[in-house]
């Protein structure tokens, strides 16, 4: 399950505690908080336990921010020649496949 780990890590940190106390008081390993704080990934167990130690309710933890326009990249199959070529090229052999095959 997708968690923000950035909430995760500040939560805790608000609180002054390390990784290891948090990890006891969920009674979880260090590394599943390293994990939830690096990658946001958890399981509903988890994310129950971190809700219960923290006093918060699962929403919090399960807003994961969205990407601001200026961090998305749109990719145009017109801006990449050699997607384009090689897509055309795969096009031409799959239609003289099909016209080989109606055909004969």
């Amino acid at each position: 399950m997708d968690i923000n780990a950035a909430s995760v890590k500040q939560l805790r940190q608000q609180r002054g505690w390390t990784q290891q106390h948090l990890a006891d008081a969920c009674n979880i390993s260090i590394r599943t908080i390293q994990r939830i704080e690096k990658e946001g990934a958890a399981s509903n167990e988890t994310l129950l336990g971190l809700c219960a130690v923290f006093e918060v309710e699962q929403q919090v933890l399960r807003q994961v921010p969205h990407p601001e326009q200026h961090q998305l990249t749109t990719v145009s199959v017109y801006q990449q020649p050699g997607l384009l070529i090689i897509a055309a090229v795969i096009g031409a052999f799959i239609g003289a496949a099909v016209m080989y095959l109606f055909i004969r």
